[in-house]
Order: structure tokens, then sequence, then C-alpha cells
């Protein structure tokens, strides 16, 4: 809505109607932890009553969401005054924005060089705590910005804060405390369990931790911290990159991605280098806070009553969005599961269209009560589908329609079941054509049979011809065939045949997972091929044999031993070996012969110099295993940048850790 000459009546209305929403809105999210509209959508609220009340200032009074700085201290804990106010930061969304930013900036300072630190946004949980004579004494929330709650117990189950340190000066450091992705999913589960309502983010989540009264519970839910400032005896250093700095010095937490910029461009620069990289994280970041390095310059340029002039937060685009569900349509997997989609009206989020939501399973469904015509609130992270985070129940008009899950299969009708204990229906027809169409695209994949060239179009074409009925089918093609289907002439036609072809020779390995066996992942697939050594002995192997193998647990153990009972699977086995396939395990090496040969890996974290995957294949091409499981067994445990739970465990157990740097060394790497 426009706020150029406004009439003085329906401006008061407006202003009004705004602080009402926002008031609201700022109870559901920070209060219910249930949002009803994206940050995006609040933050636009928020511009345009600041610039209503710029307009007619006589308008504005003191319990104005514009006159308040952050949310009110939880009920509960102590109160504490804040030693200096914990201000909030103005937000721009363009490089425009930011332009106009660094222009009010040199208005105040004309003739000086400015210099930036620019740090990730971590959408987390405000925090300042003391130490004195090197000891932790009390953690505060940021509060109101002047006064937070006192929960310094809370705050000590945080690993990443250290207890005591090296300096006897009283030293105040203030950061975000926020909940990694893991953690946050960890505990969802758990609520799901439970019955209890989810957290719908991360940052709630870590609110509603704090929030509790027993520290013991606030330590299981692993919260994280980055710390972004420090006092010394309530003053400051004389740089901003000085202090982080002094930070990591004195063995505190920092993030690690940030960066001193000479130009305003280099803040432009990393901005966008940091958008791009955003997903690759373990933790929930929404934009790149921008700091005027020098201390002196800060102090000229002062703060407003609500914001340092020295700082803004230059946000990301948007993740969460808000749209309307037009139709709800179902999605028949490889295995027959049958997979609910929200057919969404489409809204940009990311830089991206959105106009699909996964909907999950049908218990997800009736638990968050999904409607057709309902208004959602929907989110994405990194290039997955977007899934649906709340339902805006508030905003019904009694002509959304509840979702019958369908019995028969939307694609060849055939009865739908639903395994006891399980969430997903699925379709017991083993030749439906959507189950085959995934089960073709599976077997064809670069970790399974590595076909390339045989993509979705040309599996739908083969398919809509009927030339291929089952998986096997592939290995009868004819030239002849191919060269009658569109975009494909005699070369591409005699290349797709020769990676058809070259498939028979793959690995044993790889025709396992290529199978689609439930539960049955590419390492899951290695584990029995080195076991069994030939297909035929693993379709008949025992459920006590299977779970002899390692990192094979029952349900995975059940899985196999169900899928070589089916008819339909024998007949599939022994088509394959008649189109001469490989159903034995190659060992051109004896594994004694191999430098790592009678070893177990477990692989946590994330390495920079290698992916995971890349890690294991060089292990097993020494000879090692690689397992999913700490145990007793496992000869090391190679550990990355934010390693899980396995790392304690393998403590626990006393298994040797190796850094990447060990594990370099050791296979031959550095």
């Amino acid at each position: 809505m426009s706020t150029r000459h406004l009439p003085l009546k329906q401006a008061k209305q407006r202003i009004q109607k705004l602080r009402e929403d926002i008031k609201y809105h700022e109870k559901k999210y920070y209060v219910d932890n249930d949002p009803q509209i994206s940050d995006s959508e609040f933050d636009m609220l928020a511009k345009e009553l600041e610039a209503l009340e710029k307009q007619f200032p006589e308008l504005i009074t003191p319990e104005s969401p514009t006159q308040r700085v952050g949310e009110q201290p939880i009920s509960g804990f102590a109160s504490v005054e804040h030693s200096a106010p914990m201000l909030s930061l103005d937000n721009c969304y363009s490089i425009e924005e930011l332009k106009d930013f660094e222009e009010r900036l040199k208005k105040i300072i004309p003739k000086e060089k400015i210099k930036y630190v620019a740090e990730l946004k971590i959408d987390g949980l405000g925090i300042s705590v003391i130490y004195r004579e090197g000891n932790f004494v009390q953690a505060v929330t940021r509060g109101d910005g002047f006064r937070g709650d006192d929960v310094t117990f809370n705050v000590k189950t945080i690993r990443s804060f250290p207890l005591t340190i090296r300096e006897t000066h009283e030293i105040e450091v203030r950061g975000e405390v926020f909940l990694p992705f893991q953690s946050f999913h960890k505990i969802n589960q758990e609520r799901s369990k439970k019955g209890d309502p989810l957290f719908a983010n991360p940052r709630n989540a870590a609110a509603g931790s704090l929030r509790l009264l027993d520290p013991k519970e606030v330590a299981s839910r692993h919260l994280d911290v980055f710390l972004y400032s420090i006092l010394t005896d309530g003053k400051e250093q004389k740089k901003q990159w000085q202090s982080l700095r002094k930070l990591k010095e004195l063995g505190f937490k920092i993030n690690p991605h940030s960066k001193l910029c000479s130009s305003l461009e280099e803040v432009v620069s990393f901005w966008e280098e940091r958008s791009e990289k955003r997903d690759s994280l373990d933790y929930d970041v929404d934009g790149v806070v921008v700091k005027v390095d020098s201390t002196r310059q800060q102090n000229i340029l002062g703060s407003t009553a609500k914001f340092p002039r020295w700082s803004i937060s230059f946000k990301f685009p948007a993740r969460q969005a808000t749209t309307q569900i037009k139709d709800i349509k179902i999605q028949v997997g490889r295995t027959g599961a049958l997979t609910p989609v929200a057919i969404l009206e489409s809204v940009q989020l990311s830089g991206i269209t959105i106009s699909r939501s996964t909907l999950h399973n049908e218990d997800e469904i009736k638990r968050k009560d999904i409607r057709t015509g309902d208004h959602v609130l929907i989110e994405r992270s990194g290039d997955v589908i977007p899934k649906v985070v709340s339902v805006m129940k508030e905003r019904r008009t009694g002509k959304e329609t509840p979702y019958v899950f369908p019995t028969k299969c939307p694609v060849c009708g055939s009865s739908v079941f639903k395994p006891e204990g399980e969430a997903i229906s699925r379709c017991e027809n083993p030749s439906c054509p959507a189950k085959l169409k995934e089960s073709l695209l599976h077997f064809a994949s670069r970790r399974a049979m590595n076909i390339e060239g045989l993509g979705e179009a040309l599996v739908d074409q083969l398919l809509g011809k009927k030339l291929v009925r089952t998986i096997p089918d592939l290995y009868s093609l004819m030239l002849e065939d191919l060269e009658k289907l569109e975009r494909m002439g005699p070369k591409s036609s005699q290349n797709l045949l020769d990676e058809i072809e070259g498939s028979k020779a793959r690995d044993l390995s790889r025709l396992v997972f290529a199978l689609g066996i439930r539960y049955v992942g590419e390492r899951t697939a290695q584990a029995l091929a080195a076991r069994f050594k030939d297909m035929m002995i693993l379709s008949k192997a025992s459920l006590e044999e299977l779970i002899d193998v390692e990192d094979v647990g029952l349900k995975v153990a059940e899985s196999v031993v169900f899928f070589f009972k089916q008819p339909e699977n024998i007949e599939l086995m022994n088509k394959l070996k008649d189109a001469g396939l490989i159903f034995s395990h190659k060992e051109t090496t004896k594994p004694a012969e191999l430098p790592l040969a009678g070893q177990t890996f477990v692989l946590t974290g994330k390495l920079s110099e290698l992916t995971r995957e890349e890690a294991a294949e060089i292990i097993e091409n020494l000879g090692g295993v690689v397992t999913f499981s700490v145990s007793r067994k496992t000869t090391y445990i190679v550990v990355g940048e934010s390693p899980g739970t396995k790392l304690e465990k393998a403590q626990r157990l006393g298994i040797p850790i190796l850094g990447e740097k060990e594990f370099s060394k050791l296979v031959g790497r550095d």
C-alpha cells in the first residue's frame, strides 16, 4: 500500500490497523511459536508503519511497535538490566538500499575512509555473558534490548561457552544462540512422537529451549552459539575485526565466515558468495550484518532510539513465503510409495518460482489439517522441493476442502496398502507403470548401473512405445527400435546400446544397489556384496546371516528377505543373469595385500578437501571398510567440521580419532 499523499484520517486508520496486525503477528511468532506470515511479509508491515509514522510524526505513540527495540523478557526468570543496550538492527533488501546506508554514513563522517566487517546474520537468540576473574558468572537474554532474562544455568549447558577463561578483567561477550539443523530435526521428531506441536523453525526451537526451567533438558537440545562482541572492563576494542580476533584468542566460538572489507563493493561480493552457499551450513542464516570496523567511527555515528547507525542487516532472499494450495496430487515412486504433493499458487522463493510442495504422507496431512484451498507458509532449504511449515487456519473462508487419501493407486488402479507402524501407503502392483519408470531411472543412475543417456524423457518414450515392460528388457533393445524414437538418430542410439552393454560389467555391489531394495543404500549394497560374494547366495541368505553383516539391522535384513521372496523379483534376477550381468563380486586384489585391509572406518562431519563419498571410496580402494555406526569393531573415526553424536560415542569407547590431516597422511594424500 502506497503511503504517499495519504490523507490524515486514512493514515490514522491504516496506522492503527498495522499496529494491531504487527502486535498479533509478534505474539504468534515470539510467544506462540506459530507464525502466520513469513519473515519478509512481517518486515514489509513494519516498514510500511515506519514510513507512515515518518510522514505523520504527530501520530507516533509510546506503545507503537516502532518505539520498541525487541521482544519483552520471558516471565519465569529474573530480569536483569544490560550494561549497555543490545539494540536491534535496521534491515535492507537490495544493493541500492545498502548504498543508501553508506551515503548516510558519509554525511556524518564525510572525509573519512570507511572499512566494514561483514558477518553472517545468525537467525538465533541474542545473549550477553559476563566473566569475572576468568569465571562464567551470568548470562542474560537480549529481551527488549534494555533488560533481559537471567538464563545463566541454561546457557552454561552450551558447550561452546568456556566455563573459565585466561583473563582477570571483567569480560562481557555478546552473540547469538542458535540450534543447528540436525538438533532441530531431532527435537521435532521427538515432539512428533509425543504428539506435541512442532517448532516452526530453528529460532523458535532455540527460544523455546532457553525458556525451559530444567537445565538438563536444555543440555539435551544441543544449542550452540557464535559470538561477535567483547567488552573488557566496559571498554571496546578499537576495531570490530580486532573484537573477533580477541574472542577467538580467548577461546570463544566465532563464525568462521566473516570478512574485513575495504569497500562496499567487497561487502556486496561477500553477500553474493554467502547467499549462494547458505544452504551448505548446518544452521540458519538470513543475511549479512554489515558493521563499520572502526569503534571511533561507530561512536561518532551513534545510534537512533532503535538502531545503531553504523550497522545494518543486508537480508538474503526469503526462503519462506505465503501461498495457497490449489490442489493435492499423488506421486507414485519406484517402491510404490504414494507421496502427496500440494499444487500451489505460484510464488517467488529464494529467487525461483515455486508451484509445488511436498506433503510427505497421509499422517502429515491429518496432523497439520491441510486442506485444498488453505493459505500456507512454505519453506525451501537448498534445492529440495519446499515443504509446508504451517497452515494459516485463521484465514479460512469455509470453502476449503479436507483431503481424502486414495485407496487405489492413481496410476494403475491397484489396491493401496499401508504396512502397520509405517506412515507411507504403497501400491501393491509390481508392474505399476509409475513404479517401473522410477525403477528404470534408479537402475540407470550414476551410482547404480551408470547407463549414461537413459534419462527421464527417453524412459517415457520406451514405456509409451512398450519397448520396455521390465528392467531386463533394456538388454533386449535393438538399434532399429531406438532409431524410431524422438531425438534418437543412429549415433545416439548406438551410444545408448554401448552404454547398456557396458553396464553388464558393473560390480555386484552396484547391481545390488540398482535393484532398489527398500532401505538398501549404496554403502549397505557394498557391504552385502563383500560378504556374500554372489547374487544367488545373497538371494537365499537367512535373516540371521544378514543381521550379522556390519551396518545391517533388523529392518534392512527383513526388507532383503522380503524382496527375494517375491516371485516377480526372482524372475527379474534370472532374466538379468541370462542377459549377462555380473552376479559375482570382483576382487582384483587380494584384501590382505591392501594397506587398510581389516580396518573399519566411520566418517562424521564435513570434510574440507573431500566429500565423504570420495573419502569412503579412497578407504575402500585401499581395502578398508566404511560403516555408518560406531562400535568396538571400529578402527578409526574420521572427524570433519561440525561432527555429530558419533564422535561422542567414539570418545566413550576409546576409538582413535583422525582429523582430516591425519587421515590424508594415513591414506597417502599428504
